[in-house]
């Protein structure tokens, strides 16, 4: 068994932390719930199954996180691991510890081992549940963070899937975040499970130099001490041998071990801003600095509020020494990032909020264009491109500084500014020189942006913008004024056929004419119709027709499309769904039956909403009219969304061995709910899947687990 934190140890840290009594009080009250409930539990390592809340709650008031984190910590395994309900949470401890304990026990149920479809999937319910309380975050990285620590107890292939998770997923929300503490040593933790011959190799070096590295850096320490000392700075300072996740990457990027000269860190904490550039200019006095490596990150700070001062000298020995010199609040940011700084009662909480609210707009962002795209494994790559890449820093005129990608353009950087600015964009400087749009901007570039008095962006910045926020914004802009667009075209072609017949206007557009229309339409105003007429929804002739024709609807126009067709199947239809002797029809796939590519289906002919696609053996169409004969395109690479019922005979929680299972099919898990009846637990399962045989493959592995006892489809 390790060694653990007990309750009344963190409860003495809080106390230093928390002033107000009734805090510490409902911390009290969240660990006597959790004990109750987690009683006589074990984790595989054989530790009682509170030790592991406890270590959240640790690591978390050791990041100065406010009380409800700490209660929600306590408390954020109850749901998943115990007979706890959400909603005696709810009644325990109130609305907005409840959203959050909710929020974490639904992205904990899902631990995806890591392909792409996966781990993509994953990530985006961990971005979309960042958007609801980025606390929900905080809690994720200190629970797998614990976890990382005792993954010893798994098994080989487990650690490894567990590390690859934590490698592409979380450390890099933790990287945006600011939280270095928990970034650091999950690197470290990944490499040791992902590689672990290397990691052992560059332990194995240091441990054989670490007496002549201490060596070197105390004297180093001592001789910038004196310096300081003399100079009537108060100061303290900190050596370290660099971590071995950076060393690892030094030997990736092509660097043997003895040419790593950099190895030796230091680091110096003072009380003021300007004693921090004063330190700075004092070792510089006595240490040759190495050009180019300077950085002022006080003076402009990065966008996720990171301040210091780093510069890299020949020291000791000759040996080189990588130096950063801060203030002791600049070094609580640096390390434990916005969560030590999550209530919004501390000082420069409004700059806070700001920047915690641009950081989900972006995350928000590159979840509403990865919904526009083909696969998951786009999806992925694109995220990969932007979250997962390094990092540069660049400046407006007036000093503002903004984080983006490698790679990204003036239109990324306008974009970043404000969506307005992105739209009116048409010429940039960097460092003074005239640049076009595609150039790929630099750490440090001065960037300014020349805009017109009207928006016009191009549709082919969309081939070379690196951030998902611009394409998202690019695409909305264009969006709307195609909808505008479609709906000036549908009134001048509405306006034609009225003239066309010879008619008023008044009178065909009377405001009972108008409700007609709607109505037997299905739409929500007269835009949408004259929408629908511009992008050929509906003809002009036929909006008439519905006032002064035959009276007919949408199913009989669309009867009279088909009708000398029934059985002749329009081979050249390029959609999902093959309508028998028509081509460019609406058509909808059922939400009653949800039937995939393979099952028997039908057409029902609807008024104003197309064909809808159901089961040949759907109920609701067995006495229908209006039946037509559609057809799979079997040449169509589209997935079908269809709902399973699986009924278990067992308390466990079964989930991650429903996952597993569909990770070997070509299937994808949308979405899971689950329901307990007495002794039974129920999953009502989302499956995306491109065809019967997928799904059927999927159905029978998991009939074939002695827990479930009937696996059944299902509509919504």
């Amino acid at each position: 068994m390790s060694s653990n934190i007990t309750f009344d140890e963190l409860y003495d840290k809080a106390k230093k932390l928390y002033k107000n009594q009734d805090e510490l009080d409902i911390i009290s009250k969240a660990y006597d719930f959790a004990a109750m409930k987690h009683k006589g539990k074990k984790r595989l390592s054989g530790d009682d199954y509170i030790t592991h809340p406890l270590e959240v709650a640790n690591i978390l008031v050791d990041l100065n996180s406010d009380y409800i984190t700490i209660v929600c910590a306590l408390l954020h395994e109850t749901v998943n691991h115990t007979d706890t309900d959400i909603k005696e949470i709810y009644d325990a401890f109130g609305d907005e510890v409840g959203d959050i304990v909710k929020s974490i026990s639904k992205i904990n149920r899902l631990e995806l081992r890591d392909n792409q479809d996966s781990s993509a999937a994953y990530l985006r319910k961990i971005l979309v549940g960042l958007s609801e309380d980025v606390r929900v975050l905080f809690i994720k990285l200190a629970d797998r963070l614990h976890n990382m620590r005792t993954l010893d107890f798994l098994p080989p292939e487990d650690q490894k899937a567990k590390a690859n998770e934590t490698e592409t997923v979380l450390i890099p929300i933790a990287h945006r975040l600011g939280i270095n503490s928990i970034k650091s040593e999950l690197e470290d933790w990944c490499l040791k499970y992902t590689k672990p011959d290397v990691y052992n190799d560059i332990v194995t070096r240091l441990e054989a130099s670490r007496e002549e590295l201490n060596e070197l850096l105390n004297d180093m320490k001592n001789s910038i001490s004196e310096i300081l000392t003399e100079n009537g700075i108060e100061f303290k300072i900190k050596g370290r041998v660099k971590s071995i996740h950076s060393l690892y990457n030094k030997m990736s990027n092509g660097k043997r071990w003895g040419d790593i000269y950099d190895i030796l860190a230091l680091r110096v904490f003072v009380n003021t801003e300007q004693e921090c550039y004063l330190a700075i200019g004092l070792i510089h006095s006595k240490y040759r600095p190495m050009p180019g490596r300077f950085k002022d990150y006080v003076a402009n700070p990065k966008e996720n509020m990171y301040q210091s001062l780093h510069t890299t000298v020949f020291g000791e020995g000759g040996h080189l020494f990588e130096i950063q010199v801060r203030t002791y609040e600049m070094d609580e940011i640096a390390e434990k990032g916005i969560a030590s700084h999550w209530s919004y009662k501390e000082k420069g909480s409004v700059k806070i909020q700001s920047m915690m609210e641009k950081k989900l707009e972006l995350f928000r962002n590159a979840i509403e264009t990865s919904n526009e795209m083909k696969s998951d494994k786009d999806f992925v790559s694109n995220l990969n491109s932007e979250f997962l890449s390094d990092l540069i820093y660049c400046y407006t005129p007036k000093g503002d500084v903004l984080e983006l990608p490698k790679g990204a353009t003036p239109i990324d950087f306008a974009y970043r500014i404000h969506s307005g600015v992105g739209d009116r964009t048409v010429g940039a400087f960097v460092n003074n020189q005239i640049v076009p749009l595609d150039y790929e901007l630099e750490d440090g570039d001065i960037v300014k942006i020349n805009t017109s008095k009207e928006p016009n962006p191009k549709k082919a910045w969309l081939h070379f913008v690196k951030t998902s926020q611009a394409k998202s914004k690019i695409k909305s802009y264009f969006s709307k004024r195609d909808k505008a667009n479609y709906i000036k075209l549908g009134k001048e072609m509405l306006d034609k056929e009225i003239r066309k017949r010879h008619l008023a206007f008044n009178e065909v557009l009377s405001d009972e004419n108008v409700e007609k229309i709607l109505k037997d339409t299905k739409l929500e105003n007269w835009d949408d119709v004259l929408l629908a007429i511009g992008s050929l929804r509906f003809t002009a002739g036929y909006v008439i027709e519905l006032i002064y024709g035959d009276k007919r609807d949408v199913m009989d126009v669309y009867l009279d499309r088909v009708s000398n067709y029934v059985t002749h199947l329009a081979k050249e239809n390029k959609g999902d769904i093959i309508v028998a002797g028509a081509s460019g029809l609406l058509v909808h796939i059922a939400k009653c039956c949800k039937p995939v590519k393979g099952d028997d289906i039908v057409g029902y002919i609807t008024k104003g909403e197309g064909v809808i696609v159901h089961k040949k053996d759907c109920p609701n169409i067995q006495t229908a009219e209006r039946i037509i004969d559609v057809a799979w395109n079997m040449d169509s690479d589209i997935s079908y969304d269809t709902n399973l019922v699986i009924r278990v005979l067992d308390k466990k929680n079964r989930l991650l061995d429903i996952v597993t299972k569909a990770s070997f099919r070509d299937v994808y898990l949308d979405g899971i709910s689950t329901e307990t009846d007495g002794l039974e637990t129920v999953y009502k399962v989302i499956v995306k899947t491109k065809n019967l045989e997928s799904l059927n493959n999927f159905i029978n592995d998991i009939k074939s687990f002695p827990f479930v006892t009937e696996v059944t489809r299902r509509g919504d």
